[in-house]
């Protein structure tokens, strides 16, 4: 597709790529179909993808994991998940693994990793974060939720929304305020999971797209979470929350790159075989044209990708370049996916046609993890300081 040749990756990244290539053909793509109409992958494909080592590549040696420190592995595992237009998988994948499970390796006590990263690792266990709530999304120092001091646990009341991987999940990382007085220097972060008592879950939400994401509602009521499973120090969540979306706003541009590519690769095959007035659709100055505009943006947005990708794998990503990477990655998904429907025709509005799920899927990517209007707000500031 691309005639900027790529050169980020090593021999031994081409192999991987392979490997879970041939993965995610056998058992994510035959099964996908199946899942959206369950509002959920099985817990059979986390097991078989902590049976391969795609899980949790950068967990330490001595809880089982491989201890992969090159992130451009974990951009493969982003980038092939999303080729395959499975965007539930896509999506809810690599949230555990390069989101909740950084919380937890880099704040987490020692008997918190050694309880719960193995079974992240194996897939035991389906980690989910839990920040945003009913009356506070992208402004996190909203949150009601609290988690009161009781001496020799925490005692934590509240609920939370939208949350990805929810009703699997059996850790969640939670945000709490245990001094709601300081704002956000009042809020902090703990470990939950499915043995407390007190913590239930919604059933899945009938969303417009991500049909195969299992996206609920989480509730804690009188929840003793023991001091253990406090996630660094109090007060300090909100720090710590900033510092990590970082690489969960680049973690949504690398699902988006790749899911605008294969919508728009699967429409250069379907207008090359489409006839209309006595000719192939691809035939038509409109489609080039279009086809030519989307291409060499994608090219570009590709480019800017591996270049941030590489910048992370150094740890020289900032929070503004991610918000950069989010908000120009989800908004060019979003073009491609509308762009592609209108050149399938009626055909691009049918649900049967993967286009017309992968439109509806990508809508939501510039919500979440911080609407776009919080990144351009965040990328402002930068330029301004």
């Amino acid at each position: 597709m691309y005639s900027v040749p790529r050169t980020i990756f090593t021999e031994e990244h081409d192999m991987f790529r392979q490997s879970l290539r041939d993965f995610i053909a056998k058992e994510i793509i035959p099964n996908n179909a199946q899942w959206e109409k369950d509002k959920q992958v099985t817990r059979e494909s986390w097991k078989k993808l902590g049976e391969n080592g795609f899980l949790c590549l950068q967990a330490p040696e001595q809880y089982g994991g491989l201890e992969i420190l090159d992130f451009r592995y974990n951009a493969i595992f982003i980038e092939e998940l999303g080729l395959s237009g499975c965007s539930g998988p896509a999506i809810g994948y690599p949230l555990h693994s390069d989101i909740v499970f950084p919380y937890i390796h880099h704040y987490g006590s020692e008997p918190a990793k050694s309880k719960y990263i193995p079974k992240m690792i194996s897939g035991d266990y389906i980690g989910a974060i839990a920040m945003t709530e009913p009356g506070a999304g992208s402004d996190l120092q909203a949150i009601r939720s609290t988690a009161e001091d009781k001496g020799d646990h925490y005692l934590l009341n509240g609920s939370k929304t939208f949350i990805t991987n929810g009703f699997l999940c059996d850790v969640a990382v939670v945000a709490a305020k245990t001094d709601p007085s300081k704002g956000a220097k009042g809020i902090s972060l703990f470990i939950v999971d499915k043995e407390m008592s007190g913590f239930t879950k919604g059933i899945p939400f009938d969303k417009v797209g991500l049909h195969a994401q299992d996206t609920c509602e989480l509730f804690f009521e009188d929840v003793r979470v023991p001091k253990e499973n406090l996630l660094g120090n109090v007060g300090e969540g909100f720090k710590y929350l900033m510092t990590e979306l970082a690489q969960e706003r680049l973690i949504v541009a690398l699902a988006a790159i790749a899911l605008a590519e294969t919508t728009f690769l699967s429409t250069v095959e379907y207008v090359k075989n489409r006839p209309a007035f006595g000719k192939m659709v691809s035939d038509f100055q409109n489609t080039r044209f279009k086809l030519a505009e989307m291409g060499a943006k994608l090219e570009q947005g590709r480019i800017y990708a591996d270049q941030l990708v590489m910048l992370h794998n150094s740890n020289k990503l900032d929070g503004a370049m991610a918000s950069s990477a989010k908000y120009l990655m989800t908004e060019l998904q979003c073009n491609v996916s509308d762009e592609c429907v209108q050149l399938h025709g009626g055909y691009g509005y049918m649900w049967d046609y993967a286009v017309a799920r992968a439109f509806a899927d990508a809508r939501v990517q510039r919500i979440y993890a911080g609407t776009n209007e919080i990144m351009k707000e965040l990328i402002a500031r930068k330029i301004l300081d």
